[in-house]
């Protein structure tokens, strides 16, 4: 701390801590090796370390076959760039299929497949 004059003067922080010193002592005594007190294993890390046994795989992935879990994976590894791609390129071939569509329903009516045989009663 500093006066007017300039001059510093010695803080008396030890003289604080003496005095709140006996405020933090405890006098409680723990006996640790009682089983009634600590009853309970502490974890080690071999049980951290079992590999799960038990492995099942999750509910959703019911009906789905080996190269449909592996495709998900992929587009899950995409970035946002990659998964923008991927729509574009199934909303191309969504494109492609309707145009197809469109082509054969063309050739069916010119065919006359569609036309029904039965005489109305």
């Amino acid at each position: 701390m500093s006066d007017s004059d300039g001059k510093t003067t010695p803080v008396k922080i030890k003289e604080e801590l003496d005095d709140d010193e006996p405020k933090l002592m405890s006098l409680e005594k723990l006996d640790r090796g009682s089983p009634e007190i600590w009853p309970a294993k502490a974890p080690s890390m071999h049980e951290f370390n079992t590999p799960n046994l038990n492995f099942s795989p999750p509910a959703w992935t019911k009906g789905l076959t080996q190269d449909d879990i592996n495709s998900m994976y992929q587009l899950g590894a995409l970035s946002s760039n990659g998964i923008i791609a991927e729509v574009k390129k199934l909303y191309d071939q969504a494109y492609q299929l309707g145009v197809q569509e469109a082509k054969e329903m063309t050739r069916g009516k010119y065919l006359n497949i569609f036309t029904s045989n039965r005489k109305k009663p």
